[in-house]
């Protein structure tokens, strides 16, 4: 199979979503470097299936044309990406390699009503010299940020070879018990194997901060989230009520307070949802956030990682790490044996994969055995299993925020019942969840597939502008 690294999974990125923006967007990068030695005066951009479907409240319009500029999502300041939108709108122009190109956006970006066999989500990109076509890609834009391109090989890292190669729960577990490790070590082992140790300390650290900055950013925010959708932001009022609206110049600030708080049963409910709330509102405002696995479901993981820092004894920096190791394989498992794409599986694939990374990684810190690890993982998904993905609007706002704060809560539950539970007496095994949820998502009608065709975004139409 293919040999993910945990970094394959945690992308730092721009919002709304991770198959209907960031993987567009990828696309479009490398269709713009494909192009670096072709001559043409004209582009278009095709898009099919779901990205069709729900690509306006997706911002997959935004998305390619960010990427045919050469914005990296990492790195573009997200403050200028309205700026840049309007230049080229007002202009008509778009600004390829270099080379300025006439570019109206309502007419060389397609909104095809067809889909395509090969995948759900499906982009095609033409270029062309006096209207004669000189040169075409296809991609699949296949969830968490991942892009496939039609007749090339996508399984390139499948050649590296890692002293655990791991395809299933039971790889892992029978290397913990043959070297008496750890899930994360066992992880870490393979980790470096990609990149230096220096280097995956540094990336993690990178990515905390990323999700720490989110939380925070919406946690103060306020204002409608963009759409047309009118949703108000809900996180900073929760904040505030929870903090009784002290101000706090950094994130480090405010986790400590928050460490100072009553950590009733109730207490902490709110502020694992305020958390998850947060990331996703600004996930819905195009803000940085982190895939994990995707967008739709970024809020989960920080809001479960930020609940053990806040609420639970821990060793900081080094329980970040193992979090992070541990979540990231069990979302690598699922992309493997499953799907973390809504448009493929619904929301079982991105909620319910989230909270099975996140139980995972808390019962790991928590001091878990690997059996229970993957147990709470499994708990975490069971009760995901057929979850539609129903967004109302095509936009990644309702039910997708708090949907996150449901699948936190989730997470903490399983991670709970499994460390207070023999995982030898357990019924379901982690293998088995993962195959029943890629069953679920074969059986499951296509209009509860990002498609807004059905559930909510069927019994609550609404016109967009």
């Amino acid at each position: 199979m293919e040999r993910l690294s945990i970094f394959d999974i945690f992308k730092i990125g721009v919002g709304p979503s991770s198959s209907h923006t960031l993987g567009p967007w990828k696309a479009a990068l490398d269709f713009a470097t494909a192009l670096k030695d072709k001559d043409y005066d004209e582009v278009e951009v095709h898009l099919y299936g779901s990205l069709s479907k729900t690509g306006k409240g997706h911002a997959t319009d935004t998305a390619v044309q960010l990427g045919l500029e050469g914005h990296d999502p990492t790195t573009v300041p997200t403050e200028n990406i309205s700026d840049y939108l309007f230049k080229i709108r007002d202009a008509e122009q778009i600004c390829i390699n270099q080379k300025t190109i006439i570019f109206t956006p309502n007419k060389h970006i397609f909104f095809n009503k067809t889909s395509k066999k090969a995948h759900p989500n499906t982009l095609t990109f033409k270029a062309f010299k006096a209207k004669k076509r000189v040169h075409k890609t296809t991609y699949y834009s296949v969830g968490g940020g991942f892009i496939e391109k039609k007749g090339a090989n996508n399984q390139a890292q499948s050649t590296i070879k890692l002293p655990y190669p791991i395809d299933k729960g039971k790889d892992l577990l029978q290397y913990t018990e043959e070297n008496n490790l750890s899930i994360s070590a066992i992880v870490l082992e393979n980790e470096i194997h990609f990149r230096t140790s220096t280097e995956v300390a540094a990336k993690i650290e990178s990515i905390y901060q990323t999700m720490l900055a989110s939380v925070f950013k919406g946690c103060r925010t306020t204002g409608i989230l963009p759409g047309g959708l009118n949703v108000k932001r809900r996180a900073k009022k929760l904040a505030d009520s929870l903090l009784k609206a002290d101000h706090f110049d950094t994130p480090q600030q405010w986790l400590a307070a928050i460490w100072q708080q009553p950590k009733d049963f109730t207490t902490i409910n709110k502020f694992v949802s305020c958390f998850a709330m947060a990331v996703n509102e600004e996930n819905a405002a195009l803000g940085r956030v982190v895939t994990s696995p995707t967008n739709g479901a970024a809020g989960v993981i920080p809001a479960v990682l930020l609940y053990h820092l806040a609420f639970c004894k821990n060793k900081g920096m080094s329980d970040i790490q193992k979090f992070f190791l541990t979540a990231g394989e069990v979302g690598c498992l699922f992309k493997k044996g499953a799907t973390i794409s809504a448009a493929v599986g619904g929301c079982q694939a991105e909620i319910g994969v989230s909270s099975a990374m996140a139980a995972a990684g808390l019962t790991e810190v928590q001091g878990g055995t690997p059996k229970q690890v993957l147990m709470a993982a499994e708990i975490a998904m069971e009760h995901h299993l057929g979850l539609t993905c129903d967004p109302i609007g095509g936009l990644v706002q309702i039910p997708c925020i708090e949907r996150n704060s449901m699948g936190a809560i989730k997470a903490i539950t399983a991670s709970n019942l499994a460390l207070s539970s023999d995982p030898d007496d357990a019924i379901v095994q982690f293998d088995t969840v993962v195959k029943t949820m890629w069953d679920t998502a074969l059986a499951m009608n296509k209009k509860y597939k990002e498609t807004s065709e059905g559930g909510l975004a069927y019994n609550i139409p609404v016109i967009l502008p």
